[in-house]
């Protein structure tokens, strides 16, 4: 069994559904100490945070390998082939709970660096690792809490590899160079209730939105650029009604998402959608979240050598993309020029029977390695 499958079925066997770690990070700190590695354990609100880090033989970048040790829940467990915790291969294929997002990429990586060092070459600048317990939940203890306090320490990051799973149809099809940002609100539209067979005693809320929502479903807020698509606004849950048939509500709440581009800023979108309510006259109010800013990083020395790695390991050209949903690569973004994700294709991520294909685990580990000596190279 190679190392990196080893390692993986290791991580799958913990059941880390988040924000319990269950004992990844001591895992995969024992394997890095021996490597040289200072290994720092970083809680937050009963979220563990590694932060590890190996200093080569002269100054120069810093290259952070950043990933989530913590899974989704499993869903029902009648409907996996076999026990999600337990990993088991069939077909080809690793099956288990984050199996494809994403404890291979974490197990990959920590076999590239070992594999690197075991041969005898050298680095200069910094490896690190930096892994959370709270990527899938509400991503407020995790990696944002350990980059406020790599800020408050004055320490930056060069080149960060998010091994989230980015690949579609073949490993190294595509990697994920930016994310687009998610902007949430609350909107709760008053009228008056009333009895529904005397509508001229009432102000039915439903149908005062009616217009003003089909005006923002028609709305062109931009129109994306090289690499973002067009920012999205979608509703994703409308709440109204009394629960009797014969009562027009008193108001409507409608919960929608911008999906934005760096075309778009938060206080225009903002703005365009308040601009809308006010000119169709509503009595309104308005709450905002604002989850995740976007982030970008252009072609240059960090895709060139992911480029470089995944073309001498799988024949392929990649693709830049930033589609798909936020990840924490929003927080590193924020002392770290370059950021971007790679790792295997992720169509069961989430789902039942979540897997990995295992051909796809030497060629991951060995890409993860390319990149490291490009980058690092002494």
């Amino acid at each position: 069994m190679s190392r990196v499958r080893a390692l993986a079925e290791a991580l799958i066997r913990q059941r880390s559904v988040t924000p319990d770690d269950h004992g990844c990070q001591k895992l995969v700190a024992e394997r890095l100490a021996p490597l040289g590695f200072s290994c720092e354990t970083i809680e937050s609100n009963g979220v563990t945070n590694l932060w590890a880090v190996r200093r080569g033989s002269a100054p120069g970048p810093t290259l952070a390998f950043a990933g989530h040790t913590d899974v989704v829940p499993t869903g029902p467990l009648d409907q996996w082939t076999s026990d999600p915790f337990v990993p088991t291969v069939r077909d080809g294929r690793l099956y288990g709970r984050g199996a494809a997002d994403m404890k291979t990429s974490i197990a990959a990586f920590v076999v590239a660096v070992e594999e690197l060092l075991e041969s005898g070459a050298d680095h200069v600048g910094r490896i690190a690792l930096l892994l959370t317990s709270d990527e899938e939940g509400p991503a407020t203890d995790g990696t944002v809490k350990v980059v406020e306090r790599l800020d408050e320490r004055g320490e930056r990051l060069d080149f960060c590899i998010v091994g989230e799973p980015t690949s579609v149809e073949r490993l190294g099809d595509m990697v994920k160079n930016g994310r687009r940002g998610s902007l949430s609100g609350r909107l709760v539209v008053a009228g008056v209730q009333g009895h529904i067979a005397y509508p001229h005693l009432a102000r039915n809320p439903i149908h005062l939105l009616a217009p003003a929502l089909a005006e923002l479903v028609a709305t062109e807020w931009d129109r994306g650029n090289e690499y973002f698509p067009p920012t999205s606004w979608q509703v994703s849950n409308i709440q109204a009604g009394a629960g009797a048939t014969n009562v027009i509500p008193g108001r409507i709440t409608l919960d929608f998402n911008f999906r934005f581009s760096t075309a778009s800023t938060v206080e225009s979108l903002k703005q365009r959608l308040a601009a809308v309510l006010d000119a169709h006259g509503l009595d309104y109010t308005l709450d905002w979240s604002l989850s995740g800013m976007p982030f970008l990083t252009a072609r240059g020395t960090l895709s060139d050598a992911l480029s470089a790695a995944i073309r001498a390991e799988t024949g392929l050209d990649t693709e830049l993309s930033t589609t798909g949903g936020t990840s924490d690569g929003r927080f590193i973004a924020r002392i770290c020029p370059q950021v971007i994700e790679f790792g295997p294709p992720n169509a069961s991520i989430h789902k039942i029977d979540e897997h990995v294909e295992l051909a796809a685990l030497e060629p991951l580990k060995n890409i993860y390695r390319r990149a490291i000596a490009s980058l690092l190279r002494a």
